[in-house]
Formats: structure tokens, C-alpha cells, sequence
């Protein structure tokens, strides 16, 4: 299964420095819904569903590592933009941390599938905020790539979840 839209990301090559724009997208890199939000959650939610639904948690694996490229590639375009690509969000010029307490944890597998479709749909709302705030086409096509990707994976939560729901898959993952 792919986890991915097979079709390239835009260059980012000729983007020029614009700070605030790069603040923007610390939110994408290190905010509350970030991708590296999606990254470390996919990362634990593949981990305690191993041995209970071993589909499940290739998907998980597949997705976050599909999210780290997303992470890598905010990463580079906040350092072109100009500013520091730590881990940290910038909200009214102040910088926090990202923080794993950023995550919600569920064990129950259904409720897990609900949280990471909430999850993605949020980023995908971000994303589309954002490409109607900033007028650089470059980072307009970049997200709205990206965003594609995030849709893929509503697609996928939503298939285990049905499948979940028609197992009457509704025991803890197990730890």
C-alpha cells in the first residue's frame, strides 16, 4: 500500500527570505498540529499496535515516515525563509517548544483511528488557512501538495476504522 500520492513535491529553490512566512510554517514544523505531532504519534500508535493488528501498524509506520518527509520539507523552507528550523512554533514573535504532551494517546484502536483522522483533517484545514494567507505561490503549491498526502491518509484511518467497526474491534491495543 502506498502512503503517498505519487507525484512530485514542488522545488523550493526559489523561495526568497520572508520571516513571517517562515513563522508560519515553525507552526507546520513544531505546533500544536505539526507535523512532527504526526510523526511521534504514528511512530507510538505503530509500536502498540504490532502484535494486535499488524496492518494496522505497518500503515502507522508508513504514514509517519510519509510525515517526516513533510516534517524535512518544512524544515528546508523555513531555513530559506529565514528563520531557525528548530522544533518550536512561533506565536506573537513567541517561540515554544514542541512538546510531545502535544499528542492525545489513545489506546482504544477506534478511538485512535478517530484521533488521527481529527488530527489530519486539522493539519489539512491549516494548510488550506495558510495557502489563502500568503501570496508565494511556491509555498502555496507545496502545501497544497502536501495537503494531498494528508488526504490520502483521512482515506486510509477511515478504511481501518470501518474495517475496525465491522470486527467489532473495540478491545484496547494492549499495553
Amino acid at each position: 500500500m502506498k502512503y503517498y500520492i505519487d507525484m512530485p513535491y514542488p522545488s523550493i529553490d526559489d523561495l526568497d527570505v520572508n520571516v513571517l512566512y517562515g513563522q508560519m510554517m515553525l507552526s507546520n514544523l513544531g505546533g500544536l498540529h505539526s507535523e512532527m505531532n504526526a510523526v511521534s504519534l504514528y511512530f507510538y500508535n505503530h509500536v502498540i499496535t504490532e502484535d494486535a493488528w499488524p496492518d494496522l501498524a505497518q500503515a502507522m509506520h508508513g504514514i509517519s515516515l510519509v510525515e517526516m518527509h513533510h516534517l524535512e520539507i518544512f524544515a528546508e523552507m523555513c531555513f530559506r525563509l529565514g528563520v531557525d528550523p528548530r522544533l518550536w512554533d512561533c506565536q506573537n514573535d513567541f517561540l515554544e517548544y514542541w512538546s510531545p504532551g502535544y499528542n492525545v494517546y489513545p489506546r482504544q484502536v477506534n478511538t485512535m483511528l478517530e484521533n488521527a483522522i481529527i488530527q489530519e483533517q486539522k493539519t489539512i484545514d491549516i494548510y488550506q488557512n495558510q495557502i489563502s494567507c500568503i501570496d508565494e505561490p511556491v509555498i502555496q503549491s507545496m502545501l497544497q501538495r502536501i495537503i494531498l498526502d494528508e488526504q490520502l491518509h483521512v482515506e486510509i484511518f477511515k478504511r481501518f476504522l470501518k474495517e475496525s467497526e465491522n470486527k467489532c474491534y473495540y478491545e484496547e491495543t494492549g499495553y
